[in-house]
């Protein structure tokens, strides 16, 4: 069978996409097993209000790529595809839905709103898992989970109630972040920092009485501060006992400017000498490190941000006012009072909600806690017995450091959709991270014990961006070992993330995202797979230059017209032929061969086990690279070359030899093979048009080169 003169990948793409689905070989369940262990893989789950993003193209195409050598290795393969309920995004998405319509959801009520959600899911939930089967990924879809499917939930509670029959769970008040717009608490995690110009503004709070000293010198002490608005909130001014310049100050009293009130001068070691005076503001209720001061001395917290940005009645006369507004009207009140001793520049990182960018206030909350000591020791044990191998190693870093100075998880969130808490009368969902940690065993069906769970559990491999280590895989860790005794996956790749061409992390919102579905439009899955792989060489970051995918469509075309070459010669006894060259063996058997014959040959042996040796430690890259330079230069512009000149090949009427023609077959198939993982459209096309003996139903099952 003949291949067309140009290959067009809009015509192929959807149609050996419908191939493999209706094959069912994207099931385990469906294929032969040659080899004892099978091979599992979990897809990180994207949100339900996410799209294709090429963060989602690098991780899911690496993630494929094992899936695929590892099926044609002849395993059980499964790659478990899901999505994530996400409640803060969307939370995000439909409230800004109502929005246009000057509608809140607390104008909807929680139930019609939790019933609009769902509505939303139904229509728009499954978009990005469709999105990623036209980049080829080889998911089994019958097995398609979601994060509040009704055995997840009971997964989820299950969980819950575990960690609170331990004791490990409590409610308490504590600071936590707090986003106004999202109404939630949001963990340490949760938060994106930008380093913003400000200013640092030093305060004089005058001294009314220093222990044992009849003179009141000094008059006042200086304490410098970003955020004046919370002095409002002052119960006392802190310094290190080691300072030797405010020993003497240890428990004097001092009058708070604007409220004047009487507040005491403590001593903590946590106060950092070298920042602005030595001397700190302590606002206990707006600041987590105050609280943990204010723990410890005894110390009154008052709130004086409410849970909208707003100052509250403890603030008393800017009662109503935003924290800006505030600011201002504080400033321009200790200007007048002379307190104010110097304003200086100050550049400074500031947290804002991972989701709607709004500006995060640290403020008092009652809250669900989750004790994480016991945790944090388990998850530790299993990065550093290497039962949880950390590839690159350097983010075994971001692990430890985590771990090290941990503090207990804020799990509950004052939003609708998501988990609810399973304690009567609480309104609280859990933290959407709380149930993705339990993803590698409650996908398979945990807490049943099922023949999935028994079989698939753990899984081999697992990947992501740096960014979210201790959100996700930090937590699924702790998890796997606390329900199941053993870790969730053997291996944890950190794929690069991917930039703009000049650096700056891509944002759709910003205009600097590149989507991926646009890149396949224009040069087809295989050549965006190939270009996302051809830059994976090991650095923290990739600048995306879209002239790689451009490569990979060159590659794509060099690979259909090298196979049109071979097709041409078609004399079907060469091809019958072929089960005697499957191994080396098989080639020392066949006489006359050339020069040539023998050199691509040795080639070929080296490639196979140069990709072998590089896709069993996840150098995908140089995979790429190596079956490149082995193709397009060692096949086919030398091998193909020579074949066809009749001298070298001993041919008549310029064509190639019998000999010489059973190999350009046999490199072209082991060719398809070894490329199939990276290339799977292109290749699983060529491979259909091979009138091969014993053929195999789809490339994808083929028997993998050795």
């Amino acid at each position: 069978m003949e291949l067309s003169k140009t290959y067009d990948p809009k015509k192929v793409e959807d149609k050996i996409y419908t191939l493999w689905q209706k094959s069912g070989f994207f099931n385990p369940d469906n294929l032969k097993k040659t080899k004892k262990e099978p091979y599992v893989i979990m897809i990180a789950p994207p949100n339900i209000t996410g799209s294709l993003h090429m963060g989602h193209a690098l991780e899911n195409t690496i993630s494929d790529i094992l899936i695929r050598f590892h099926r044609m290795e002849g395993r059980k393969t499964l790659f478990l595809p899901g999505t994530d309920h996400a409640s803060i995004a969307t939370h995000y998405v439909i409230e800004k839905e109502l929005r246009k319509e000057g509608l809140s959801r607390f104008d909807l009520g929680r139930e019609k709103f939790i019933e609009q959600v769902w509505q939303w899911k139904a229509k728009y939930g499954d978009i990005i898992l469709n999105q990623l089967k036209t980049l080829g990924i080889s998911c089994d879809w019958s097995r398609t989970r979601f994060t509040m499917d009704k055995d997840y939930e009971e997964a989820v509670k299950t969980a819950f109630l575990h960690y609170y029959k331990k004791g490990w769970i409590y409610r308490g008040e504590r600071v936590v972040n707090w986003c106004p717009r999202c109404q939630t608490s949001l963990s340490d995690l949760e938060l994106e920092y930008q380093e913003e110009r400000g200013n640092l503004w030093y305060i004089k709070y005058p001294i009314k009485k220093i222990p044992n000293q009849k003179s009141q010198t000094p008059n006042y002490i200086t304490v410098a501060t970003t955020r004046p608005e919370t002095m409002l909130g002052d119960t006392a001014v802190a310094i290190n006992p080691k300072d030797e310049r405010y020993k003497n100050l240890i428990g004097a009293i001092v009058i708070l400017p604007i409220q004047n009130r009487e507040i005491p001068i403590i001593a903590d070691l946590v106060v950092d000498q070298k920042f602005g005076t030595g001397a700190v503001k302590v606002t206990p209720a707006h600041d987590l490190t105050d609280w943990e001061i204010k723990e410890r001395h005894n110390l009154e917290a008052l709130q004086v941000i409410d849970e909208m940005g707003k100052m509250t009645k403890e603030a008393k006369i800017y009662e109503g006012l935003t924290t800006l507004e505030c600011r201002n009207k504080v400033i321009e009140e200790l200007q007048k009072e002379n307190l104010i001793e110097r304003v200086e520049d100050y550049d400074h990182s500031l947290p804002y909600c991972y989701r709607c960018h709004s500006l995060i206030q640290p403020l008092v909350s009652k809250q669900w806690f989750l004790k994480m000591q016991e945790l944090a020791k388990i998850a530790s044990a299993a990065v550093k017995t290497k039962k949880v191998k950390f590839l690159p190693k350097n983010f075994e870093k971001i692990y430890f450091n985590w771990l090290k100075n941990i503090k207990d998880w804020c799990i509950s969130r004052q939003l609708w959709w998501g988990h609810k808490i399973p304690i009567e009368g609480e309104t609280d969902v859990l933290d959407t991270w709380f149930s993705a940690a339990l993803w590698p065993f409650a996908t398979l069906g945990w807490p049943k014990e099922t023949k999935d769970l028994k079989t698939f559990y753990p899984a081999n491999f697992i990947t992501s961006a740096r960014e979210i280590i201790n959100l996700w895989i930090t937590r699924m860790i702790f998890s796997g070992l606390e329900f199941m005794k053993k870790e969730p996956f053997l291996n944890y790749y950190c794929h690069a993330t991917v930039l703009t061409k000049e650096g700056k992390r891509m944002s759709k919102s910003l205009g600097t995202g590149i989507d991926p579905l646009q890149l396949i439009e224009k040069y087809g899955a295989d050549a965006t797979r190939f270009g996302i792989c051809w830059q994976l060489m090991g650095g923290q970051d990739i600048k995306f230059v879209e002239d790689n995918i451009l490569m990979g469509r060159k590659f794509c075309n060099k690979l259909w017209n090298a196979s049109r070459f071979v097709l041409l010669n078609k004399p079907t006894q060469i091809y019958a032929d072929l089960d005697s060259l499957r191994s080396q063996r098989g080639f020392t058997r066949i006489k006359n061969l050339t020069t040539a014959d023998k050199r691509i040959l040795k080639a070929l042996d080296k490639t196979i086990k140069a990709v072998n040796k590089d896709l069993e430690g996840f150098r995908f890259g140089r995979a790429a690279r190596q079956l490149y330079e082995f193709f397009w230069h060692d096949f086919c512009d030398v091998y193909i070359e020579k074949s066809k000149n009749p001298a070298s090949a001993k041919a008549t009427a310029g064509k190639a030899k019998p000999e010489t023609k059973k190999i350009l077959l046999y490199v072209l198939l082991t060719s398809l093979k070894l490329l199939h993982p990276f290339i799977p459209f292109i290749t699983e096309e060529i491979y259909q048009k091979l009138p091969v003996k014993n053929k195999k139903q789809c490339l994808m099952i083929e028997s993998w080169p050795v």
